[in-house]
């Protein structure tokens, strides 16, 4: 018996029922929880059907952790923010940054060096069980097993939190065409291209009813057409759900969130909505040089100067429009606009030219 094709349980009675079904899933519980914590690697606690949502908030307090091998160095460095548990939250920051380690921890994956974390008033060390029973996770590097197709990796999934098969498949066939691609149920996941992977764990994880997702750059990989459906089917879900997401994509926090998290080098360097974010800095208006240009003289504003060379000019409006008439004559070229993510990201990630403190 290789998983969970066998001779009771052939790929067709998986998709298809039929009288083997109930039978196949009380053969095979043990080995659907080894396949789902080992291989696709999307964790939950079974627990059937938890009811949606209820508003509270996720907190953090002096949030720290360590790993043996960095020798000491902070992967989350004393992380403390309230933040309300409904909507989407978006976690960004560079690699390394800590991300994933905060959501593995908020996940009840990985202990915290010390201080605590709860969500809507459970601790994530303490009510880790609890916690898990209404929590589900698409971890970074989560994959989907090679020879079940698209709707047996989530028609399992549910089996093993519980649900009816009767239901878990109709549950199967929703969340896959939420998703875009109901045409791939019967395909076999190794026949499908990286996106479409990816979209299939993230459909695994939005057919149950875990009330908690954690999605860890969950647009990787796809095209931006796919992203931009993902983003709105993110929107539908986050109605009645609290999802917290990590991404690389500036563009993808400013479109869904409804609360940002900044983090750099395992600090939490900025926390609020995109204008609270906008209002953590002094000036409005953002002069972006292209690399190798040199730093505008400024009457009034701040100068930020990025590793590649790229030259951010926060300042007023009106010294912006000077400026940009002053680079026109010059030739040289730049963009600019009011302050958007971006800007807040590279301000706040990069510190100010002349080594003050971030406003």
């Amino acid at each position: 018996m290789a998983g969970l094709v066998s001779d009771q349980a052939s790929p067709r009675n998986l998709v298809n029922g039929g009288d083997n079904c109930t039978k196949t899933r009380a053969n095979h519980d043990s080995e659907v929880r080894r396949l789902f914590h080992e291989e696709v690697l999307i964790r939950c606690e079974i627990g059937g059907s938890p009811s949606l949502a209820t508003s509270g908030e996720l907190l953090c307090n002096d949030l720290t952790k360590v790993y043996r091998r960095s020798r000491g160095g902070r992967a989350l460095d004393s992380v403390t923010m309230r933040v309300p548990s409904h909507g989407i939250f978006a976690l960004i920051g560079r690699n390394g940054a800590g991300k994933t380690t905060l959501v593995r921890i908020l996940a009840t994956e990985l202990e915290p060096t010390s201080g605590s974390a709860s969500i809507n008033g459970m601790d994530v060390m303490k009510e880790a069980r609890r916690l898990r029973e209404r929590i589900a996770i698409v971890p970074q590097e989560a994959r989907t097993i090679p020879w079940l197709t698209a709707g047996q990796t989530v028609l399992s999934y549910l089996l093993w939190r519980g649900f009816s098969y009767a239901e878990a498949r109709s549950r199967a066939g929703e969340a896959l065409a939420k998703v875009g691609i109901e045409k791939h149920e019967n395909t076999l996941n190794r026949l499908l291209s990286g996106g479409v992977k990816r979209k299939v764990l993230v459909a695994t994880v939005l057919a149950s009813e875990a009330e908690i997702v954690f999605l860890d750059e969950p647009t990787t990989g796809l095209d931006p057409i796919s992203r931009r459906e993902l983003w709105q089917t993110l929107t539908e879900i986050s109605n009645d759900r609290f999802v917290v997401l990590t991404t690389h994509y500036l563009e993808e926090a400013e479109q869904l969130a409804g609360m940002i998290g900044v983090l750099n080098e395992g600090r939490l360097v900025g926390l609020g909505t995109l204008d609270q974010l906008r209002g953590m800095i002094k000036y409005q208006y953002s002069i972006m040089l292209a690399s190798g240009g040199a730093a505008p003289q400024l009457s009034d504003g701040i100068v930020n100067v990025g590793s590649d060379g790229q030259v951010q000019v926060l300042t007023t409006e009106e010294e912006a429009h000077r400026l940009s008439k002053q680079l026109l004559e010059g030739g040289s070229r730049f963009t600019m606009s009011r302050v958007s993510i971006n800007d807040v990201f590279f301000h706040l990630v990069k510190g100010t030219s002349d080594g003050a403190d971030v406003p």
